[in-house]
């Protein structure tokens, strides 16, 4: 029960901060993210192909805000795979 409470405390402190930060023009931020898009091919096998790179907008925060993944995050996974 503590661990929840921890995380909810911290997920509130995360957000407050965020806003603060939108709130002075330093909350978002963008991230360039490859595309791979997988397509179901016949026998059972699967093709990649490259669907290019675009920038995405991210929040410069812990958690994920304002619907896109924490800039934090999408700098380390930079491929999304599509299907």
């Amino acid at each position: 029960m503590g661990l929840i409470g921890a995380l909810s405390v911290l997920y509130v402190g995360d957000w407050a901060v965020w806003r603060a930060r939108v709130a002075m023009g330093g909350g978002m931020g963008t991230v360039s993210v490859g595309t791979l898009i997988e397509t179901p091919l016949k026998g059972n096998k699967e093709e990649y192909d490259w669907g290019g790179s675009s920038d995405v907008a991210c929040s410069r925060s812990i958690f994920p805000q304002a619907g896109g993944g924490a800039c934090w995050w999408l700098e380390r996974h930079k491929i999304v795979y599509e299907q």
